[in-house]
């Protein structure tokens, strides 16, 4: 807001000059308001601007299909799945298990920008730490789900985060289509390897999956990082499927650019996936770091033993379409 404020003072003056003034003074009123409501204006409008999504952002009209604003002390297994450590892709460095270290909580209070308690997905150094399969990795995380307990056709899903700076890590918010991927589609709502001034989001599906031509970097502005709370969306239609960040439009696709590489696979129910993985393509596509593991160097491998990675997850929420 840009404050002013009038003054206006009465003078013993002859009525013969208060007269002649009257002219000039009314064409100095009427300048001094079309100003500052030339001024009100323009500030509202780079308001709306700023808050590009803003009307979608507050769901005053909207249906909440689902929520989790993870108060409670445990998860919500009616909510939730937890992924397993027979689960391996991309060359992550990191085993998934169910173990309240790597998927715990944190109370009300305890963390200053948090509503209430939230969910802490860390990930913990364990040397040569074996999987069913009898893949072993030096490292556990948590990963969770709401496959077959939650999923949706278009509508809008958000969820509050922060993240460390701390190369290597590739924290993920994200939606997956109920079937053999890419044929059912996902939509990359969060995606970040480390570099704490940008994140991604992408499109997978046939003909634009793995290095999809469908993704874009956002860099934040100076002095904003994802060590901040920072509240990452999508809206999601049957023509088209936006990406925010703070009620910020940072990224749109539309049905024509997707079927310029590939079918359109965003007409069929998504469920949710919040993970914590280390290390692997994504980050080694970025650092070009082989040592000590692929994607994650010996400065995170350190910060992860002192317990400084993680993803703190405010709350999840989905929402119904607007149409």
């Amino acid at each position: 807001m840009i404050p002013h404020s009038y003054l206006t003072t009465a003078r013993m003056l002859p009525a013969i000059q208060i007269a002649a003034l009257r002219p000039f003074a009314l064409t100095a009123l009427v300048l001094v308001a079309l100003l500052l409501t030339g001024c009100a204006l323009t500030e509202a409008d780079t308001d709306t601007n700023a808050d590009s999504g803003a009307d979608t952002g507050t769901m005053v009209d909207r249906t909440l299909l689902f929520s989790d604003d993870f108060d409670e002390s445990a998860l919500d297994r009616t909510k939730w799945n937890v992924e397993g450590p027979a689960f391996w892709v991309n060359n992550e460095q990191q085993i998934y298990i169910d173990d309240a270290s790597t998927i715990r909580f944190e109370a009300d209070g305890s963390t200053p920008g948090a509503d209430d308690g939230f969910l802490v997905l860390e990930p913990h150094f364990r040397a040569g730490f074996e999987a069913p399969t009898g893949r072993i990795a030096d490292f556990v995380s948590g990963r969770i789900n709401t496959r077959d307990r939650f999923d949706f056709t278009y509508g809008r899903a958000e969820a509050r985060i922060r993240m460390p700076d701390a190369e290597g890590v590739w924290p993920a918010f994200w939606l997956l289509g109920n079937g053999s991927w890419p044929d059912t589609g996902e939509i990359d709502i969060m995606e970040y390897v480390g570099e704490n001034d940008w994140t991604a989001v992408a499109l997978h599906g046939p003909g634009y999956s793995g290095e999809t031509p469908l993704v874009n970097k956002y860099f934040f502005p100076d002095g904003e990082d994802v060590t901040d709370w920072r509240v990452y969306a999508v809206e999601w239609t049957r023509d088209r499927i936006e990406f925010f960040i703070d009620d910020r439009l940072i990224y749109r696709v539309t049905r024509p650019m997707v079927e310029h590489y590939g079918p359109w696979r965003f007409d069929t129910p998504k469920y949710l996936i919040l993970n914590v993985a280390l290390g692997g393509a994504y980050p080694f596509k970025t650092n070009g770091i082989e040592t000590p593991y692929n994607g994650l160097p010996a400065e995170t491998v350190a910060l992860i033993r002192e317990g400084g990675v993680y993803m703190h997850v405010d709350w999840v929420r989905v929402w119904a379409p607007l149409d």
